[in-house]
């Protein structure tokens, strides 16, 4: 009854140490990711420097959307600009 026991307990251990062969990045002939980000990140940047050291923003800094905010907060919201439509031809030549 013991080896028969100890036969059983071994039994799984066995068959997890196959698991390392059915793992796809250590299966031999397998593609390996090895440093395919920065390879890629590498052929899609305009200027190769700046992965080095970035550049200053010099577009808008998010000032007046701030002070939308708080004109919103303080309650002092500016009303929209009214607008009027005046008479527009549909492509076609269709029309009433």
């Amino acid at each position: 009854m013991q080896p028969a026991r100890a036969v059983l307990l071994l039994l799984p251990l066995v068959a997890l140490a196959g698991c390392a062969e059915l793992d796809p990045y250590t299966r031999e002939g397998v593609w390996r990711p090895a440093g395919a980000n920065a390879a890629n990140l590498r052929a899609m940047v305009a200027v190769p420097s700046e992965l080095q050291q970035g550049t200053d923003y010099a577009g808008p800094t998010g000032q007046a959307g701030a002070a939308a905010v708080d004109r919103l907060r303080e309650e002092r919201v500016r009303p929209l600009p009214s607008v009027t439509t005046g008479a527009f031809a549909l492509p076609g030549g269709g029309g009433n």
